[in-house]
């Protein structure tokens, strides 16, 4: 059994796609949200979206990070979270404007301050002011902050994020087809609208990543931020602490600042992709929960799809394996390791988006590519300096 398994999750979230199994696909089962008849107006031209995402564990980290240095900005970072993690998914069909956001927070009062609620939800709205820079409106309509000391330890940041969009602007993954390039975009770096480097973790795979790499001493100063049931052998086994240091690019940063890099939103650069390249656009994909396997999810048949020339991880995930001793088969199934949006195109189309994301100072390549479907079932293989990697579905 993985670190991952004995700690409670699963990169694949399998008995989760088992519960809802039973329930309507909506109108296009391969594509990465449920999209759904416009039952707001009647209007068979357009659909209606409403998607639910969270920070995840990574609020546990802005925990520590606050409790050892005071800082409570880093909240901030947790809003943009858990809207990234709502807003790329809906991305991901095309749409990028007008979208409602309400947000839940449920918070342990006896541990979480009002500050803390004031940055997150300030954070949230900051954030929004910067996308509407970029032509990405995204309406705050508050939601529900809980005092629920009895079911979480410290705090949970989720929210719901609404939209109403064209049928005929829709990116379905149905075009998804052998010939396909797969045009990977960098988690890492700075991109031209962020204001500092980004580690490219995302907010996938932060138990793992606490865990592996934080040293035991906070197991022991903040009980409360792991449940206690899990054996010690997985909780806190790493080697650091928020305050160490290591090189990036010829310069020192903390280690809690990698792990709390804030998630990199595609918006501004998804959106002018989508207005001049959306005849080009066969799929989209969001490398979150279940790494750079993602993609097979959302495959509208059988398909071969092959990864060979994938960036180099960025710092933070070797510093994760490193720590963990985790395999590189489980760490590309947990963690995106340098690219979490991918794009599935024409060899022709690839070359203008790897520009456009150039304007933005993100990094672009083509990663790979799909091809026929061997013994009509689904294979994902990559390749690099860690050997062949296989997964078959």
């Amino acid at each position: 059994m993985s670190l991952y398994a004995k700690r409670g999750v699963s990169a694949q979230k399998e008995e989760v796609h088992a519960a809802i199994q039973q329930l309507d696909q909506g109108l296009y089962p391969h594509a990465f949200c449920k999209i759904y008849p416009d039952y707001l107006c009647g209007s068979a031209d357009w659909v209606n979206i409403m998607h639910a995402d969270g920070a995840g564990t990574k609020s546990i980290l802005a925990y520590l990070y606050w409790k050892e240095t005071g800082d409570a900005s880093v909240w901030k970072g947790i809003a943009q979270d858990a809207v990234a993690m709502n807003l790329d998914d809906l991305l991901c069909i095309g749409i990028t404007d007008n979208l409602l956001f309400s947000s839940t927070i449920d918070r342990n009062k006896g541990v979480i301050t009002g500050e803390v609620l004031e940055a997150v939800i300030n954070g949230t709205q900051a954030f929004f002011d910067t996308l509407k820079s970029f032509g990405v409106h995204i309406h705050y309509l508050g939601g529900e902050t809980a005092d629920v000391g009895d079911v979480v330890r410290t705090i949970a940041v989720n929210g719901t994020m609404t939209a109403r969009w064209p049928r005929q602007k829709l990116v379905t993954n149905e075009k998804i087809r052998e010939g396909n390039v797969i045009v990977g975009f960098s988690s890492a770096g700075q991109a031209s609208y962020e204001t500092e480097y980004n580690s490219g973790l995302g907010s996938n795979g932060l138990t793992s990543a606490r865990h592996d790499v934080l040293e035991k001493y906070y197991a022991v100063r903040y009980p409360e931020s792991f449940e206690p049931s899990l054996s010690d052998e997985v909780v806190y086994i790493g080697k650091n602490k928020m305050t160490d240091t290591i090189q990036v690019n010829g310069a020192a940063v903390s280690v809690g600042k990698l792990l709390l890099s804030p998630t990199r939103t595609y918006a501004p650069l998804l959106k002018q992709l989508v207005e001049e390249q959306f005849d080009d656009i066969d799929g989209i994909i969001h490398c979150s929960g279940g790494g750079q396997t993602k993609c097979m999810k959302y495959l509208p048949r059988p398909l071969t799809v092959v990864k060979d020339h994938l960036f180099e991880p960025p710092p933070v995930f070797e510093l994760i394996r490193t720590n963990s001793g985790a395999d590189w088969k489980e760490m590309y199934q947990v963690f995106n390791m340098g690219h979490r949006l991918e794009i599935f195109t024409t060899a022709a189309a690839a070359e203008r988006m790897i520009q456009t994301a150039a304007q933005f100072n993100i990094n672009a390549q083509v990663v790979g590519r799909v091809e026929p479907a061997v013994e009509g079932r689904s294979t994902l293989r990559l390749e690099g300096n860690f050997g062949t990697l296989e997964y078959q579905y």
